[in-house]
């Protein structure tokens, strides 16, 4: 699924979210994600389920997890808002609407 992009207020920079995901209807639930904002066709940040057990950091949530700046690709953060058991999208569109469209 990808969300229709807007142009942000006062600039031509659209922002996009793009949303894969892997559902189980049997179990209803999602089996696997990625979920990623763009600035224009910079990545801003990215959420997926890889696991990373290494990382004591990120045991809060395992395996959710967020990418962000800087080092993005390294770069991790726990993620209590991102589940399999329910819908992840208001969640994320009201991140997005918070970080981009209410400045």
């Amino acid at each position: 699924m990808k969300l229709s992009s807007t142009a942000l207020p006062n600039t031509n920079k659209e922002i996009k979210l793009n949303i894969k995901e892997l559902l189980d209807f049997r179990r209803k639930r999602i089996k696997t994600y990625s979920y990623e904002v763009y600035l224009g066709r910079n990545k801003q940040y990215w959420y997926d389920d890889q696991p990373h057990p290494n990382d004591p950091s990120l045991q809060s949530t395992s395996p959710h997890h967020k990418h962000i700046h800087p080092d993005i690709k390294h770069h991790r953060i726990p993620t209590p808002n991102i589940h399999f058991d329910q819908s992840n999208l208001p969640f994320l569109i009201q991140e997005v609407i918070d970080n981009f469209l209410n400045e």
